[in-house]
């Protein structure tokens, strides 16, 4: 059987204030290795918020996760930074590379803050990983002097730098022309279909939805179909 990598058992996040917002209302799925997911739905759907629970970036106000087999619901937040650098990739529509760092710095940082690997390990993996994405002879440029498609594949060899088994996208194509974007579509699905990891992409592109092996479709904070 196909190992489960994320599991989401009725999940819910509100936001308190005078008047309490739901973002996401009793979300269940499961997410399995090789498989390529897209989480799509109108604007304010949920859809990237449903993501953040998934990556661990925010807590769910009830419901319970589990990555790995491992119920994250009630870790404490050291444990959960630890799991999101081991465990987990994170892509965003804007590549949030260090200005100032070139790309093979980039890609370096996530090995040097886990801590795994000595320094020649770590530059030698970043390397490896910028040549497989068509990027070797860009490692030492900084994101000024890179087009926007080269940005974002930068930003996909940091997400891999730590070998994570699941790869979180939100929008990963939305600032990208359509040569770029294609591009990018098939790198992520390159990963779960060859490569045998877990991607999860929200994504408002209907092609690219279409190339997904199941589409989650998010209305008013809930899953509509899957």
């Amino acid at each position: 059987m196909t190992e489960t990598v994320v599991e989401a058992e009725r999940l819910t996040r509100c936001l308190a204030g005078e008047v309490t917002v739901t973002l996401v209302e009793d979300a269940s799925l499961a997410v399995h290795r090789g498989e390529f997911v897209a989480i799509t739905g109108a604007s304010g759907s949920g859809k990237s918020s449903l993501l953040y629970l998934l990556g661990l970036l925010d807590r769910p106000t009830s419901g319970r996760m589990w990555l790995r087999g491992r119920e994250t619901s009630t870790l404490k937040e050291d444990a959960l930074a630890g799991m999101r650098l081991a465990e987990l990739g994170f892509v965003f529509q804007f590549h949030f590379l260090l200005p100032e760092f070139s790309a093979l710095e980039n890609v370096m940082l996530p090995m040097q803050r886990l801590g795994l690997l000595q320094q020649p390990e770590i530059a030698a993996r970043a390397i490896e990983l910028l040549g497989s994405l068509g990027l070797a002879g860009d490692a030492n440029k900084v994101p000024r002097q890179l087009s926007g498609g080269q940005s974002q594949r930068v930003a996909i060899a940091r997400a891999l730098a730590n070998d994570p088994l699941l790869i979180l996208a939100d929008e990963p194509t939305g600032n990208l022309d359509t040569a770029a974007s294609a591009n990018v579509q098939k790198i992520l699905k390159d990963l779960a279909h060859r490569h045998d990891r877990c991607v999860v992409v929200v994504t408002h592109d209907r092609d690219f939805a279409a190339a997904a092996d199941h589409v989650v479709v998010m209305s008013d904070g809930r899953i509509r179909d899957k």
